[in-house]
């Protein structure tokens, strides 16, 4: 029992010893605590190893108490084993087999963020907000993400089964989706929508999405564009990094576009635009979001809303507002953890609060038919009571496609730049 004591402790001071430089930030008397605390750890694990009904290796049992502490934090950090941790690095690869849906845990449940658009997820009619039960067979509760994304994505061609509890009308319902090979277009059919007005989709924030969103901004400008609506509904986010170049394009020079903070000195930073192009400062803006827009999205949206560059549109959105680092460990596995929270340019933080809009528009489609079971949501303030009475209907039916005509919340975007325009006539 002894030389199993000895074992396991030499095992759990291995693992204290990676948090080394970590620990050198950490109070004299936070570490006399956790020594402390160590003991009983220590004590606890030789016990499992020595007691339980089956033999355990220690590499199990240590992976298995820092998946618990993970766990423990908040739902986005989390502890990675060799193979989970090569999937990490492989995430960003652009092409896998697998649904095309993010997703993430919130209030304890596995959770829709967004479906890919194009992508079989978002044929099959998943929403954002849904909560996911079942993958297969298997509840998902307690299931933690990786796990969940490993039960989702398969070989191409293969079937999963999804079942899914709605919210929005207190209805379960079951998707039986195909796995494709998921390629993402960062950028949806940029074109003008009205008279001058353009409009663009982003559909996350990764390597590409910068200079593909400039792309079609010039060519917006070149048709005559005058005015933008940049739709971010159900984009899920992606680089920080990318985010803050995207919004810096629509700001003047010097103005805060988001901060981190953390424990330590070194996790606070503040972004600042620094814009040397200018070409698109003074255009009128409008940024449409949802409850699928998250991390990136937030910070673009929160950037432009709190400098008074552009008005929000749509509904409240997801509330990821935390920054996680991946921390590699010796023996191959790795640590994602939350290390830092971001804060809006007037110094909100939305990690589980979202933004709300400053016009919330329903969208009709997220209103699900499912049966008699179906509760409908309030009917929408339609576009043509807010906005519609300053300019005449005719205009925008002659650009909107049948499609575009029932998006409520892109006409009120539209006219929302309208009445933007009108403003800024009486100012002048």
């Amino acid at each position: 029992m002894l030389k199993k004591i000895a074992t396991v402790s030499l095992v759990v001071l291995m693992v204290l010893g990676l948090a080394t430089v970590g620990m050198s930030q950490i109070s004299t008397q936070n570490k006399k605590d956790l020594y402390s605390e160590v003991e009983l750890f220590s004590y606890a694990l030789a016990t499992v190893q020595s007691e339980y009904v089956d033999e355990k290796s220690p590499q199990d049992l240590i992976y298995g108490a820092l998946r618990g502490m993970l766990s423990g934090l908040d739902p986005h950090s989390q502890f990675m084993d060799p193979d989970e941790y090569n999937d990490l690095k492989t995430e960003t690869a652009g092409k896998f087999g697998g649904l095309g849906v993010e997703i993430s845990l919130k209030d304890d449940l596995l959770t829709v963020i967004a479906p890919v658009e194009d992508t079989p997820a978002w044929r099959a009619g998943i929403k954002p907000g849904d909560r996911i039960v079942k993958i297969d067979k298997e509840v998902t509760r307690d299931m933690n993400l990786d796990d969940a994304v490993k039960k989702l994505r398969g070989e191409p061609g293969s079937k999963v089964t999804i079942t899914v509890f709605r919210e929005s009308n207190d209805t379960v319902k079951q998707f039986v989706i195909t796995r494709e090979i998921i390629h993402v277009d960062d950028i949806k059919d940029p074109h003008l929508v009205d008279d001058r007005i353009g409009y663009v989709r982003l559909t996350e924030f990764t390597e590409d999405s910068y200079t593909e969103l400039h792309k079609a901004l010039e060519k917006l400008k070149s048709q005559g564009t005058d005015s933008l609506i940049l739709d971010l509904r159900n984009n899920p986010g992606g680089l920080l990094n990318v985010a803050i170049r995207i919004a810096q394009d629509f700001l003047p020079a010097g103005k805060t576009i988001v901060s981190t903070k953390g424990r330590h000195p070194a996790q606070d930073t503040m972004a600042k635009s620094d814009n040397s192009n200018g070409d698109f400062i003074h255009w009128p803006m409008v940024v449409m979001i949802n409850e699928g827009s998250a991390s990136g999205s937030e910070i673009v949206a929160g950037a432009l809303r709190d400098n008074k560059r552009a008005i929000l549109v749509g509904v409240k959105s997801f509330g990821k507002g935390s920054v996680q680092s991946v921390i590699p460990l010796p023996d191959g596995s790795g640590l994602r953890l939350t290390t830092a929270k971001y804060f809006t340019p007037s110094g909100v933080c939305i990690n589980g609060i979202g933004i709300t809009p400053d016009v919330v528009v329903e969208d009709p489609q997220d209103v699900d038919d499912g049966g008699d079971d179906t509760k409908s949501k309030p009917e929408p303030e339609d576009a043509d009571d807010v906005f519609l009475k300053l300019e005449g209907k005719e205009d925008i039916n002659k650009f909107l496609s049948s499609k575009e005509k029932k998006d409520a919340q892109l006409l009120s975007a539209i006219n929302v730049i309208k009445t933007i325009r009108i403003d800024r006539q009486f100012q002048q």
